[in-house]
């Protein structure tokens, strides 16, 4: 599997005008050899017919076992210096680097002789976005669990308690139930703090008639979901209620439009206008939405700022529209799709009507 993905990035190196790539980033190098923890501790030299994975002794034993057998390891302290023996036996002169690389890393490239460097930008990331068949049940399967977990969390949110209880809660259920953690810190933003778009859980008390807002995304099987639903704790503010009904037409519009070939700038621009028709514009304060799979924020990053992209078959978007109003609170609904032939297919079943728990 890893080494079909080396072959396809490899058939890309001659479009880049490069004879190599160097791979450091963490996502890459486990998208590209199975393996992660190595960012910083390791780096893959691609060429057109090779791949080399250079690293030090601490992973030597496990990668002796879990490495693909046409991935070539090299064990050393001096990465620079496996690297420069690869490029002068290879006789490589144009070396490509991911343009996200620490300035350090770059100023030791500089130092290799004879040699001209070219900064690339998101190409393996682009390489990521379209999932191949094992990663799209992976991320379902994420997806799922955590679908799961909201509504076992639905059973025990009550007020009285913390947000960060709200959390503890789910994380703790995820965990006993097969994920292997959260891809970011969920966040839990009761009453006015729902207002803050990615507000921190804190200490602060869940209230009777408040509005709580959870964004949640778990691991499972390497791949993570990425969730959000803002529900009630009792009876609501009246003008709450109707900017969930604005914020759920807004992304139910948005995801009617998702197809291959169409524009993420065109998906941002039904939502955002939608929205701001209703009042709302300047409290939409985020992009629509963003691709998933090993990174909880992947290519694209935010397809509604990205004037080049367009959708393609087999990509997992998120379709994330709020409302945010100081003072009062905020509403987002956060879904994720997969971008079928002619559309797309929601992969969570929990409801989007508003939920009031009595």
């Amino acid at each position: 599997m890893y080494i079909q993905r080396i072959h396809t990035l490899q058939t890309k190196l001659d479009d880049l005008k490069i004879d190599a790539l160097l791979v450091e980033s963490r996502f890459n190098l486990l998208y590209l050899t199975g393996f992660d923890g190595l960012e910083g501790d390791g780096r893959l030299l691609i060429t057109t017919t090779n791949a080399t994975l250079i690293t030090d002794a601490r992973y030597e034993e496990d990668l002796h076992e879990r490495l693909e057998k046409h991935i070539n390891l090299a064990i050393t302290r001096d990465y620079m210096k496996i690297i420069t023996n690869i490029v002068a036996d290879r006789h490589i002169e144009h070396l490509g680097f991911e343009d996200t690389i620490v300035y350090s890393d770059y100023f030791q490239l500089t130092k290799l002789p004879n040699l001209t460097l070219t900064a690339t930008s998101q190409v393996i990331d682009q390489l990521r976005a379209v999932k191949r068949p094992e990663e799209v049940e992976a991320t379902e399967k994420a997806i799922t669990l955590s679908s799961q977990g909201f509504k076992y969390l639905l059973t025990q949110i009550h007020p009285g308690m913390t947000e960060i209880q709200v959390v503890n809660k789910l994380d703790n259920w995820m965990k006993g139930h097969g994920s292997s953690g959260a891809s970011f810190d969920t966040i839990v933003a009761s009453g006015p703090r729902a207002a803050m778009p990615h507000g921190d859980a804190t200490t602060k008390i869940l209230n009777k008639g408040e509005m709580v807002t959870i964004d949640f995304g778990y691991y499972v099987d390497g791949y993570t979901s990425d969730i959000t639903r803002t529900i009630a704790l009792g009876e609501p503010d009246p003008k709450l209620k109707q900017i969930y009904e604005i914020v759920k037409e807004a992304q139910q519009k948005v995801m009617d439009a998702i197809k291959p070939g169409v524009l993420g700038t065109t998906l941002d621009k039904i939502g955002r206008d939608f929205i701001t028709e209703q009042g709302y514009g300047k409290e939409f304060n985020h992009g629509i939405g963003h691709g998933i799979g090993l990174d909880i924020h992947e290519y694209p990053q935010s397809y509604g700022a990205m004037p080049n992209f367009k959708v393609s078959q087999n990509e997992i978007l998120t379709d994330e529209p709020g409302i945010y109003v100081a003072n009062l609170g905020g509403i987002r609904i956060e879904d994720d799709v997969l971008v079928t032939k002619t559309g797309c297919q929601r992969l969570s079943d929990i409801t989007r009507e508003l939920i009031i728990l009595n």
